[in-house]
């Protein structure tokens, strides 16, 4: 049979998508790309925040229509939002064949197995047997499950269970099993990735973590994402500092730097200390480049406190910036807030955020002009004119790329090149090889 995936929301959701299409794949089944071929069409979700919920639900709809115009035969939806309305999906969306909620993954192949009339041996969702999606030389790396921050507004220690690190053995032998398979780029992933190893080693062991994925052999560029600010510690800088492999590149969602609105979120760092870590970084890594998130519209959030992020933000020039509007979300604290701030402030003030970073995102790119820097190769354009990569300063699908003008008889793809910086765009390079 022939089957086809679509996975929605977050990388760590994607990694679970790779390992159910390695199952598939270990079963005999054909892997295709596209909806109208694919006799079974599994779509694993996202239910973090409104938007998120509502594009699930649109794409199961949309997919579901293949049953009438296509070969589909069965529809399966899985991930966070069936975990969060399982019930509620079964009997809104009869389309779909079979549900499963991310607290049935152990026996995830038994029912599928069941609902395609296969006999089945026992089979799970296995790290070394994952099907990687993200081209030929880049893997996410997932180092934990679920989350134990218990901010008010997030849903994802409900949906996913509190911090749960995996083995350092198991995720650098998985590693190493990238590394054979030509990866040569790893982002290191968790829900908190600064947290990883608390709840197994009794401390925080993140920079170890690191050191030891940068020995392995073929491994060029090691990146990690989701660094709480109150978590990088001087060790993880310095090890950022001193090791060739890691790319200087700090993820840190602060989400806001209001002291008031960042007690309410039950956030564990403040004004000051965010403003010291970013400076301490900046002292000590020269040519890091800082991203965060930050959010608009939490409840009770005065123009006072917005005039104070806003002007963190255009006094900050964090290099790389995602805004979103506060989702209020059922069964979480802050749903329970007082003050709501009126959709169309959000909007207003999110709008606000974005068009002043896209200034600052414009002076930052434009001092880039003229300098030499080494590119990975992800793709080409369409049309095949142009070289699609990314420098140390861009991480897959949330940063910008390079774009460099096909001028060579060599192929380029999957391959790490030397440019120089020509020109710029809002967000993106044009480069010329050197």
């Amino acid at each position: 049979m022939n089957v086809g995936f679509i996975s929605l929301g977050c990388s760590k959701n994607l990694v679970d998508t790779e390992m159910l299409i390695g199952l598939f794949e270990e079963n005999k089944y054909n892997i295709v790309n596209k909806p109208e071929e694919a006799e079974v069409i599994v779509i694993n979700t996202c239910g973090f925040i409104k938007s998120a919920k509502q594009e699930a639900i649109d794409t199961i709809l949309e997919m579901s229509k293949y049953k009438k115009t296509g070969k589909c035969k069965y529809i399966i939806a899985m991930g966070c939002l069936v975990k969060r309305y399982k019930k509620e999906l079964i009997k809104a969306i009869p389309e779909v064949d079979l549900f499963i909620s991310i607290d049935e993954y152990n026996e995830i192949w038994d029912k599928i197995s069941q609902l395609l009339n296969k006999s089945t041996n026992y089979c799970e969702l296995d790290y070394l047997k994952r099907e990687i999606t993200t081209g030929k030389t880049t893997a996410y790396l997932k180092i934990a499950e679920g989350c134990s921050n218990r901010c008010t507004y997030c849903a994802i220690p409900n949906i996913r269970g509190p911090y749960e690190s995996r083995k350092m053995e198991d995720i650098i032998e998985e590693a190493k099993q990238l590394s054979k398979k030509g990866i040569k780029e790893l982002i290191v992933i968790a829900q908190d990735t600064t947290k990883y190893g608390l709840d197994i080693y009794n401390k925080e062991m993140l920079p170890e973590l690191l050191e030891n994925l940068s020995k392995i052999e073929g491994i060029k560029w090691i990146r990690f994402l989701y660094a709480y600010p109150e978590s990088i510690t001087d060790e993880l800088i310095q090890v950022v500092k001193n090791n060739n492999k890691i790319c200087k590149y700090f993820d840190i969602p602060i989400q806001h730097i209001s002291n008031s609105v960042l007690k309410r979120m039950n956030r564990k760092s403040d004004k000051k200390s965010i403003e010291n870590l970013i400076k301490k970084i900046r002292e000590e890594i020269p040519n890091v480049v800082i991203r965060t998130t930050v959010m608009v519209g939490f409840p009770g959030e005065t123009e006072e406190d917005f005039l104070e992020l806003y002007n963190f933000i255009k006094n900050t020039k964090l290099d790389k910036l995602g805004a979103f509007m506060y989702s209020k979300e059922e069964n979480t604290p802050a749903a329970k807030l007082k003050d709501s701030v009126h959709y169309k402030t959000k909007q207003l003030r999110y709008d606000k955020i974005m068009s002043m970073q896209k200034q600052i995102s414009l002076q930052n790119i434009k001092k880039l002009i003229g300098k030499e820097y080494e590119v990975l190769i992800d793709g080409k354009t369409e049309d095949n004119k142009y070289y699609i990569g990314r420098t140390y300063m861009d991480t897959l699908d949330m940063d910008g790329v390079v774009y460099i003008k096909n001028t060579t008889k060599e192929n380029l793809n999957n391959k790490f090149v030397n440019c120089k910086i020509i020109d710029s765009k809002e967000y993106d390079l044009i480069a010329e090889i050197k």
